[in-house]
């Protein structure tokens, strides 16, 4: 009995032992898998680490860059955006206007879609807000270096902008610039009395009732002078040629207009008028009531009738066919005359440019001489320069680009966030609702004018001449003015630009839009010659005028400088 209790003692704790070692066993198994599992998860790990820092590289290379806007640079945006590559576009300011020639057309006619016509501007802003609808990524900036020696990917600088921009495909479409005449007087009145934008300048008060003239035979030329009979007592058409280049529509409005007198096979020499003629400011200020004129107003109120604001008095032309000439009295000359390619960026470049300065491309293409580089509208076509053949040009460029980073399996993709199958009418409204919330939160300035019932001279931003002339008395900020007119793109662009500055000063300044077809004498005592244009006042005086639309860092620039003076100013008088 003992030895089998022994016995059973003895196999249980056999049994026990072997659990135990089974136990263990198993535990070593667990260990040995979790070791595993967590060198499986290491090395994954490392791989998925490595996965990301590639695609954070690839995320910093661009798919593409569009260099340039107007029809071509804004279509080929807008194909290269619904192909998920989420191009980031340049609208460039230096080269020219941020929306391209079309911005200082008046009646764009012939672009398919648009039965009654549309106007230059109204297409661009349309085609850009198009562009930014499919995700493009658009900037007003200028590229200032282009590197297309080391790439692709290709290193571009921009002005307004820190850091290298890399690229793996550029789209190239930064159009043409207006040509000059490069006559000796040119220089003397240009801006004071001789533009290259009717659309821009017609509209000021200086050229209002007055004679003028617009050197040219093409398309635009004939649209300018069609246009300018709004403002003009008479419009002179001046053509080197013997007949008009236009197209046979326009030629008929031309000749058959009441207001318009064509020159044939003439040619200007010489500019003729008081080059250093003061223009009327205001910074002589009358001694009454904090909402009276400045003297300047008075004075120029008063001789309006009398005598031209423009320094320009007269041109003389040369008959081309005999060598006579003949002097033509007029108080303003806009030309028409062509437009060079902006292709000063690349000359430095191993991009291959012709002998004109328009960049080459491979025939029935985009294509360049450098992979991954195309080229679109005007910068490439010497021939048609259509903004239908701009924008055609645009789409090749975006398909070809998306085609290049296609073959090469570079590149990401971003998918969109329109939902297929959205009701269209809904669709649109709420687009609308976007870009009117959009257009609100660019532009600064009040919708309607200050009038004295709700002026506030602590706001930063104003509307009107009543704003103006309380602001000029009684502000001893910086006041910063805006000269817009209605028709002019440009003033379109610089909007939300200035608009994004102001609201950086936001106390420090102030702000006052000025429509020059709403207040002429405003615009006029203050010898606004064109549009847009922004002068800058502290304490009664003008301390700065620039023309045009400009960067935010000129912008920030000019202001800070202004505040900073006003602050000297303060303190100088409070030392006393």
């Amino acid at each position: 009995l003992v030895r089998a209790r022994l016995g059973v003692v003895r196999t249980q704790h056999v049994r026990r032992g072997g659990s135990r070692v089974r136990m263990q066993s198993a535990r070593e198994e667990e260990e040995e898998e979790e070791d595993v599992a967590r060198a499986v998860e290491k090395k994954n790990g490392g791989k998925e680490k490595k996965e990301r820092e590639k695609e954070q590289k690839e995320e910093s290379v661009e798919n593409v860059v569009i260099i340039g806007s107007g029809p071509a640079g804004y279509t080929a945006a807008i194909y290269a955006a619904r192909a998920n590559m989420r191009p980031l576009l340049f609208e460039g300011v230096a080269a020219g206007i941020p929306g391209g020639q079309l911005m200082t057309t008046t009646e764009v006619e012939n672009f398919p879609g648009f039965a009654d016509g549309i106007t230059g501007p109204e297409l661009m802003m349309q085609m850009r807000a198009q562009a930014a609808r499919w995700g493009a990524q658009i900037i007003t900036d200028d590229i200032t270096s282009v590197d297309f020696a080391g790439g692709p990917p290709y290193t571009l600088k921009a002005s307004d902008r820190d850091g290298d921009i890399k690229a793996h495909a550029v789209i190239v479409a930064t159009g043409a610039s207006a040509k000059r005449l490069g006559i000796e007087t040119e220089e003397a009145f240009w801006s004071r009395g001789v533009s290259a934008c009717a659309i821009c300048d017609g509209a000021a008060p200086m050229f209002r009732d007055r004679v003028l003239a617009v050197i040219g035979g093409g398309d635009s030329a004939c649209e300018e002078a069609v246009y300018l009979t709004k403002y003009a007592s008479k419009v002179h058409l001046l053509v080197r040629g013997t007949q008009l280049r236009a197209s046979k529509a326009l030629q008929d409005r031309v000749l058959q207009h009441p207001g318009v007198t064509v020159h044939f096979d003439v040619s200007v020499k010489e500019f003729i008028g008081d080059a250093g003629a003061r223009m009327p400011s205001r910074r002589k200020v009358r001694s009454t009531g904090s909402e009276s004129e400045t003297d300047d107003e008075s004075e120029s109120r008063s001789r309006a009738q009398t005598s031209s604001a423009s320094p320009l008095s007269a041109v003389r032309l040369v008959k081309n066919s005999t060598g006579t000439f003949e002097h033509l009295e007029c108080s303003g000359v806009f030309y028409a005359i062509g437009h060079t390619p902006n292709t000063s960026l690349f000359r430095s470049s191993p991009l291959e440019l012709d002998v004109a300065g328009y960049i080459k491309v491979q025939p029935g293409t985009v294509a360049t001489n450098l992979p991954g580089v195309f080229a679109a509208g005007d910068v490439q076509d010497h021939e048609w320069r259509q903004a239908i053949t701009a924008a055609g040009t645009g789409c090749m460029a975006a398909l070809s680009a998306e085609r290049y980073l296609s073959k090469n399996k570079i590149g990401i993709e971003y998918h969109q966030e329109v939902v297929l199958g959205e009701d269209d009418a809904s669709r649109r409204a709420a687009t609308k609702e976007r870009s009117s919330q959009s257009s609100s939160d660019d532009d600064e300035a009040p919708r309607e004018s200050d009038t004295r019932d709700n002026f506030d001279i602590e706001k930063t931003s104003h509307r009107g001449s009543f704003a103006l002339r309380k602001l000029y008395h009684e502000s001893h900020r910086p006041v910063v003015v805006k000269y817009i007119s209605k028709s002019c793109g440009p003033c379109r662009q610089l909007s939300p630009i200035i608009s994004a500055v102001v609201r950086e000063f936001d106390g420090d300044i102030h702000y006052v839009e000025i429509d020059i077809e709403e207040d002429p004498d405003i615009a006029e005592s203050a010898g606004v010659s064109g549009t847009p244009t922004i002068q800058i006042f502290l304490n009664k005086g003008l301390i700065e005028t620039r023309n045009g639309v400009l960067m935010k860092s000129r912008l920030r620039a000019m202001f800070n400088s202004a505040v900073a003076q006003a602050k000297k100013e303060l303190l100088e008088t409070a030392s006393y």
